[in-house]
């Protein structure tokens, strides 16, 4: 597995990053077989150490996991135990869809824009009706089952996973409603 550890405006140590290599490496490897790359950036907040880690499985499926701590070493190891966590609770469906899908996950390529948000308190008409794009961003859509789709976002910790549904062969939303429940869009 690759490893990429870094830290944003903080030194990362060699024993820190043989320290995260060893404990990620066994968590990862206790429930995927397969385990492609891990991304584990570290940075400060306050006071605060800041972990977020991001696994790539070779089923196409992301694993990914926050923690913050006052110290960085127990800022990796809850961001580890988060991690273990998740990939425990979702085992059988990742070793049983690992067994149905030979292939990786397919990916489609589409563009994500970032939309300037209205910074004007004042109850005016807008210049035009057509929003200023701050960013565009290349990004990937992966053909998924609903099942797998839900699994994904859970496992990514994202409110909202947009995926092209395999079965019906169109674009679908999985999202985390108020309620706590899990919603379906397909249109």
């Amino acid at each position: 597995m690759r490893y990429q550890i870094t830290g944003k405006q903080i030194d990362i140590g060699a024993a820190l990053q043989t320290h995260v290599q060893d404990e990620l490496g066994a968590v990862v490897q206790k429930y995927a077989q397969r385990p492609t790359d891990a991304t584990v950036i570290f940075s400060k907040s306050g006071h605060e150490f800041v972990c977020e880690a991001t696994v790539h499985l070779s089923t196409g499926l992301t694993a990914s996991a926050k923690a913050h701590a006052n110290e960085i070493y127990a800022a990796f190891d809850a961001c580890a135990e988060k991690m273990d966590k998740q990939l425990r609770r979702y085992k059988r469906r990742l070793k049983d869809h690992h067994k149905d899908r030979t292939e990786p996950v397919e990916l489609i390529g589409a563009s994500s824009y970032i939309l300037a948000s209205d910074t004007d308190t004042e109850e005016s008409e807008p210049e035009s009706l057509q929003p200023m794009i701050v960013a565009e961003i290349e990004t990937t859509i992966p053909s998924l089952t609903v099942g797998e789709a839900v699994m994904q976002m859970e496992l990514a910790g994202a409110p909202v996973l947009v995926f092209r549904n395999e079965k019906k062969d169109g674009v679908n939303v999985v999202y985390r409603r108020d309620d706590g429940n899990i919603g379906w869009i397909d249109p």
